[in-house]
């Protein structure tokens, strides 16, 4: 499909609006991501691209152009599979909490993998905060493989991984489009291997196109609400979070209908040094950690393989974490 004829058909031009076959979603996107296209054209496909959700056969083939352009690691030693965030938002009004999801899942032995942009678009990224906890952003692969080799917790900026994506990601800042870019970032592989994808979602329709999507895939994947863009649970609500993978999907928990009571024991500042502060205090056991989280590092302990039973994840994380309301 030629660039004009993608135009076309995402456009609706004569008449022929209609989506992209997977064959040609992988087609244009390889394009997109090679520097193929000038940049005239790049913002037209942008924009209309933007206006309108993909489709699964789009994210399909657009997740095969990206996956023959991204670099990848290998898997770590381990009984468990590897759990991977993608972190594309930065929070703007309530505190990202996802470096301590990481952190924790981390000290009960789950190899864990962030990747996402070093700035968060004028919110609160979480690499700001992983900083402040004084874990730096894995400037190549092989520090990135060491840190992960060594039991560590990995933040990999997506220029290491997938350089062209990268470069979408970076036109947001002069054509203010980024959507589809984040929308691609989410379902990067970074594994030469299985691993647990958690996807969150922003709506409905976005949540209904990832579990297609990862069911077509036969992925392991943890399919949630996202907070303010960033995929960890809300600790004011618990979102329903769904487990997928090849046999089919369950619901782990369903989602809460009233906020908690105990949610106002969360940071008093959303800014990165106020958000770190916070964590390691939970880290240190002085503070709980919110309910919410716990219940998600639960599917993510089951999901990883960690343990092939949901309740045993529950009561391990019960016992570690001293909240006995998980279990």
């Amino acid at each position: 499909m030629t660039i004009t004829g993608a135009v076309k058909a995402l456009a609706g031009q004569e008449g022929e609006r209609r989506e992209l076959a997977e064959g040609e979603a992988r087609a244009l996107v390889a394009a997109m991501l090679d520097g193929g296209i000038s940049e005239l054209e790049l913002g037209a496909l942008l924009a209309l691209l933007e206006r309108r959700r993909l489709t699964p056969s789009e994210l399909l083939g657009s997740a095969t152009a990206l996956a023959q352009r991204s670099f990848r690691l290998r898997l770590p030693g381990g009984a468990a599979l590897p759990v991977v965030f993608a972190s594309y938002r930065g929070a703007r009004t309530e505190p990202n909490l996802l470096p301590l999801l990481v952190l924790v899942l981390n000290r009960l032995g789950v190899p864990v993998l962030v990747h996402g942009m070093l700035d968060g678009a004028g919110g609160v990224a979480a690499a700001y905060i992983f900083r402040e906890l004084g874990i730096m952003p894995c400037g190549s692969l092989a520090r990135a493989q060491a840190q992960l080799d060594a039991g560590k917790p990995v933040f990999v900026p997506t220029a290491v991984l997938a350089p062209g994506l990268a470069q979408l990601l970076a036109l947001k800042g002069r054509i203010g489009l980024s959507g589809f870019a984040v929308a691609l970032a989410k379902v990067l592989a970074p594994f030469d291997g299985d691993a647990l994808h958690v996807l969150a979602a922003e709506d409905d329709g976005e949540r209904a196109l990832l579990h297609e999507f990862a069911s077509l895939k036969a992925a392991r994947a943890l399919l949630l609400e996202a907070t303010e863009g960033e995929p960890f649970a809300n600790p004011r609500r618990r979102p329903r979070m769904e487990y997928v993978a090849a046999g089919g999907s369950s619901v782990l928990f369903d989602a809460e209908t009233a906020a908690l009571r105990a949610g106002a024991a969360l940071p008093g500042a959303i800014d990165a040094p106020s958000t770190a502060a916070w964590i390691r205090r939970v880290l240190a056991g002085e503070l709980p950690l919110p309910l919410p989280l716990v219940n998600q590092l639960a599917c993510c302990m089951f999901g990883s393989g960690y343990v092939d039973d949901m309740n045993q994840a529950k009561a391990i994380v019960a016992v570690e974490t001293g909240s006995l309301a998980a279990a």
